[in-house]
């Protein structure tokens, strides 16, 4: 008896389709899971063609590829005591799909436990500095400590955390202007104090200059004073020297000079007669004449 060729193509078909749902591909991007009944069996690494039991096994693709996250903005409080916004993401690569099936299922949940240990971590390395460190280059060494645990606490989750960043860190815009104002305060009460500290040693300095200044003008006039002794003993004794050679010529000298002194002003005038010591080389040259 034949068969009938409508009989044949519905075998054919059943073949094809048996075949199909035989075979899959695994891509280079991709590892996979197989599963039976809703429990996995075996994990597929390499890139290529593979086989399961129809109707019986299933496979779940997962990404090989490095993922991006963007974690939600977290309201981070610092050690003293200043909250910050803080905006972070990551990079991630599934490592372990058996694992990664078995911790969080898919990418979706995935995201809500990431996001959490993404704040937790946050928390501990920023609530261990103040507010002045995470606005310096030390953010860098505290980045590398944020990763670390991050990375540690992700290997639960069947996934490698390859790089974490913080993209932005502002203040809570309720927070700016008071936080404003206290700097504000704080930096006028440094220049306060930076200008009393500058006026305390602008009167130090000046005392100092002053003190130094009275030094030099009483060494000048001791200076002077000894100076001046020392040029009027060597007048006088010139005076003695001079007078000791010719004495009766540097007696008329002396009288000329007290004389042009004492008369020198045109409107002097003397009236009576020309004797006592004073006009004694009047009537002798010598000076000797009688008084």
């Amino acid at each position: 008896m034949k068969k009938s060729p409508i009989v044949l193509i519905i075998l054919v078909i059943a073949i094809l389709i048996g075949i199909m749902s035989t075979a899959f591909t695994v891509r280079e991007t991709e590892k996979a899971l197989v599963m039976q009944f809703g429990n996995p069996v075996r994990v597929i690494d390499e890139a290529g063609l593979n086989f399961k039991i129809p109707f019986v096994q299933n496979v779940r693709f997962f990404d090989n590829r490095v993922l991006d996250y963007d974690a939600n903005v977290q309201e981070i409080p610092t050690s003293d005591q200043k909250q910050v916004l803080v905006d972070a993401y990551a990079r991630y690569r599934i490592t372990d799909p058996l694992q990664f099936f078995q911790a969080v299922n898919n990418e979706f949940a995935l995201r809500a436990r990431l996001d959490s240990v993404i704040s937790r971590s946050l928390r501990d390395v920023l609530g261990e500095v103040p507010l002045e460190v995470v606005m310096t280059p030390k953010r860098a060494d505290l980045m590398r400590g944020f990763t670390d645990r991050v990375e540690i606490e992700a290997r639960k989750f069947g996934i490698q955390v390859v790089d974490v960043r913080i993209r932005r860190i502002d203040l809570p815009e309720e927070n700016s202007q008071a936080i404003y104002r206290r700097m504000q305060t704080q930096r006028e009460q440094e220049a306060r104090k930076f200008r009393a500290e500058g006026d305390k040693e602008s009167r130090r300095i000046r005392a100092e200059a002053d003190k130094e200044q009275r030094v030099i003008l009483a060494e000048a006039r001791k200076n002077a004073e000894i100076l001046r002794g020392e040029g009027d003993a060597k007048a006088q004794g010139i005076y003695n020297d001079a007078y000791g050679r010719d004495a009766d010529f540097f007696d008329f000298w002396r009288s000329m000079q007290a004389m042009q002194k004492g008369l020198g002003s045109e409107s002097t005038t003397y009236v009576g007669p020309p004797t006592g010591d004073f006009f004694r080389f009047f009537g002798d040259e010598t000076g000797k004449g009688t008084q």
